[in-house]
Parts: C-alpha cells; sequence; structure tokens
C-alpha cells in the first residue's frame, strides 16, 4: 500500500517484521525459586490436623491441611452452618483459634444456634461480613488457623464487577481467599450453594481453584445426613461421612448400617437385605417388597429408593426367566431409613424380595444377597465382594447368597453361590423352609 487510508499521503506506511515480536515471547526469564529433585521436598508440609470431627475427617483423609481450601456445598437447611459450627468449636477445643465469617445471618444469629447446639467457645471468633476487603482485614487482625467463610456466594468485592453471587463476583472472591490461605497457612473452609440441579452455584473454575470438594446431602424428611468426597487433592476422593442432624446439633454415625435395617423379632415375606458400597464404604440395606392382587386394569409400581427401570428388569426377568407370573400384579418397592440403592450389587436382594413376598415364604433375617442380574437371568459378580462380606459377617449375618465363584468367605458366614436367578430362587426356598422362624 502506498498511500496512507487516513490522511491520504504518499510513501507514509512503514513495514513491520514479525518475528520481532514474536522473539519477544520465547524471552528466559530466571525463576525466582530453583526448581528440586522431588525426593528433598518434605512431606510433612501437607500434614493433616484433625477437625475432632471423626466423620469428617474421615472424608477430608484424616483432617484439614494448612493452607488448604475446601469447599462444602449443599441444599438449603440440610445443616452446612450446624456442622461447620460444629468444626469451629471442635478445633478451638484443642487450644486453635478459629474465625466464622458469615454474610448470610448476622453474628447474633450464630450466637444463638451456637447456645442451642453447646459450640461456644472463647477462641471462636465470629464477624457477620459480606465485603470481601473486610473479611481479609478480619483475618489479618484475629490471626486463626481456622477460617470457614458461610457463605462464598455472599461475599463480594468492588475489583471486579457483576452482581455479588455472579460467575465473576465468585471467581474473584475464591481467587483472593485462595491466596489468603495459601500465603497465611490458614485453612479455609468455604459454603457453596448449589443450584437446583444440585451443581454448586457459580463458574466451573470454582472447583478447580479449591483443593477440596465435599457435598452435604440428605432428605428433609430424614435425620441422616452425608457428606460425599467429590475432589480432594490431600487424599481419597470417594470417601463417604454420615450424621444424625438433631435440635441440639449434629452427630458423627460411625455405624450408619442399623439406620437402614428394620429390626424385627421373626422373619416377614417380601424382605431381603443386601450390602452396598458407597464409595469406599460398605453399608447394609434392607429392601421390602409388597405383591398385591392382579390389576384388572394396567398394574401399578410403586417404587421408593430403587431405580425405577431397573427394578422393572428386575421383574421381567423374574417372569421370563424364572417363571414367577408377577408382572400382572401391582409391585411396590421400598429401602429403610430412606437409603438409596444406586448399586447394581443390589439387584439379588430386589429380586429375592419380590420372589419372597410372592411366594410367601420368607428369607432369614441373617442372611445378605449380594449380585447384579443379567437379562439372560444370570447372577454376575460385582466389585469390593470381599469388604461387602465382611461388613455382613461383623454385624452378625450368618449366610450369604452370592454369584458362583466366590469361596473365600469371612469367619462365621457360610456362601450360599447360585449361578442364575433360579437357582437363587432354589436357595431362597431351602433356607426359607429350613428357618426357625
Amino acid at each position: 500500500m502506498g498511500r496512507c487510508p487516513e490522511c491520504g499521503t504518499w510513501g507514509t506506511v512503514d513495514e513491520v517484521a514479525l518475528s520481532a515480536v514474536g522473539s519477544a515471547t520465547r524471552r528466559a526469564v530466571a525463576p525466582a525459586s530453583p526448581a528440586v529433585p522431588i525426593s528433598s521436598i518434605d512431606p510433612g508440609r501437607t500434614r493433616h490436623f484433625h477437625t475432632g470431627v471423626s466423620e469428617l475427617d474421615r472424608v477430608l483423609g484424616g483432617g484439614l491441611v494448612p493452607g488448604s481450601v475446601t469447599l462444602l456445598a449443599g441444599d438449603p437447611g440440610v445443616g452446612k452452618s450446624t456442622l461447620l459450627l460444629e468444626v469451629a468449636h471442635r478445633w478451638a477445643l484443642t487450644g486453635r483459634r478459629a474465625l466464622y465469617l458469615s454474610g448470610e445471618e448476622s453474628a447474633g444469629q450464630i450466637r444463638l444456634r451456637a447456645e442451642r447446639t453447646g459450640c461456644s467457645h472463647d477462641e471462636v471468633f465470629l464477624a457477620a461480613e459480606s465485603d470481601l476487603q473486610t473479611a481479609l482485614g478480619h483475618i489479618d487482625a484475629v490471626r486463626p488457623s481456622l477460617v470457614v467463610v458461610d457463605s462464598v456466594q455472599t461475599l463480594s468485592t468492588t475489583e471486579a464487577d457483576g452482581v455479588t453471587g455472579g460467575v465473576t463476583q465468585v471467581r474473584a472472591v475464591t481467587t483472593a481467599l485462595t491466596m489468603t490461605a495459601k500465603t497465611s497457612g490458614v485453612a479455609m473452609l468455604l459454603v457453596g450453594h448449589v443450584t437446583k440441579d444440585g451443581a454448586i452455584a457459580g463458574p466451573r473454575s470454582l472447583e478447580h481453584l479449591v483443593d477440596v470438594v465435599l457435598h452435604f446431602e440428605g432428605d428433609r424428611a430424614s435425620a441422616l445426613r452425608m457428606v460425599r468426597g467429590v475432589k480432594n487433592r490431600f487424599g481419597a476422593a470417594d470417601e463417604v461421612g454420615c450424621f444424625l442432624l438433631h435440635d441440639s446439633g449434629i452427630e458423627c454415625v460411625a455405624d450408619p448400617s442399623g439406620l437402614f435395617l428394620d429390626q424385627r423379632p421373626k422373619a416377614v415375606p417380601g424382605t431381603a437385605v443386601t450390602v452396598t458400597l458407597d464409595g469406599k464404604r460398605p453399608l447394609i440395606g434392607e429392601v421390602q417388597a409388597l405383591i398385591g392382587a392382579p390389576a384388572s386394569g394396567s398394574p401399578r409400581r410403586a417404587v421408593s429408593g430403587i431405580d425405577s427401570s431397573r427394578a422393572a428388569m428386575i421383574t421381567a426377568v423374574l417372569e421370563k426367566r424364572a417363571r414367577l407370573p408377577v408382572g400382572a400384579n401391582d409391585i411396590y418397592l421400598s429401602t429403610v431409613g430412606g437409603m438409596r440403592l444406586t448399586d447394581s450389587s443390589s439387584d439379588l436382594a430386589v429380586a429375592l424380595a419380590v420372589a419372597s413376598s410372592a411366594l410367601d415364604v420368607p428369607l432369614p433375617p441373617t442372611t445378605v444377597a449380594i449380585g447384579e442380574v443379567g437379562l439372560a437371568g444370570d447372577l454376575r459378580r460385582v466389585t469390593g465382594m470381599d469388604r461387602r462380606l465382611a461388613e455382613a459377617a461383623r454385624l452378625g449375618f450368618t449366610s450369604a447368597v452370592v454369584p458362583t465363584g466366590i469361596t473365600a468367605a469371612p469367619a462365621g458366614l457360610r456362601v450360599l453361590p447360585a449361578e442364575d436367578i433360579v437357582g437363587a430362587l432354589q436357595v431362597l426356598t431351602r433356607i426359607g423352609q429350613n428357618s426357625p422362624n
């Protein structure tokens, strides 16, 4: 181009070589600290400190790590603030200082909850603050070793655009809190809101910024609460912690299997017990089935705590492969204690519960059923069978109906193998007739 299109002057356009611009991006900069062999790094820098809440420590991998950022997300009213106030109280009982920053409640409201749950301690400092810079000033003034932020969506900063709780604000607030935790060595616990779909509100990068992501789950109709690990840079990410939420606070449940069993003095037709794995934790669950009279119209299927499509598949397998005429009947399936059975290992227990109700033959209360049911009626083994059988033996069960190929069993537990669903029903009939109940 010989003439400038702006001023109309000839011969004023200069040529610039692109290689000169690209060479600046390849310029090396001396690092502030040299790279060192990985074997020379002290692993004690990531040592866990117990929170005093045993079930939370289980999910965290042993406790909180100084300088770590943990995000706890859950539905409104599930008990997030109650749990973290308990953590701050237990933390202060060991002589360490905790700071509770609340952007949702006043200090008086938190004080009332602390009095109700017995979590008052002089080393627990409270501050009702929604401005990020002021919250960071509280951290500098108090100098705690644990900071609870309730919640990250209520904090805002003037250094970022957008409304409070928006994507830009949440990202800026979390970045600043993470930088504070890394530079000061304070353990940070952030409360996160969830959307109506159960996902953590805010940008997806929020889960990448923090070190640990926990989901707090629970049904409003039940007192049982579960903390499930989703991401953990300092331990396993598939642990589950169980709690009971009361008016007077929250308590740990080290052995939750009893919550999912309906204790009765004698065996009842239509019930079967299974062992499911929630992460690495084996849990005992009970399936209850009721077969109604044949319906004149379309038969009814009512399912609670079990996948409805999987229950329909098991019913079809029983009718086609085992010749059990239950397809025209009303079928009601439910679990005990609000437990949800999403693992395929509960297929055999569902099938035996339906068959037990249809045949009016009870299973002994000391028998568990573990296995996956295929469309061909075959029984398939599931993962973690050794842990499942060990948990059943620990809780006093004496026999287990399992797929073939499993020979090793804990002491006191008798394995009853079955090749297919027909063999499982034969085992059901045999042990049901020989049962003293």
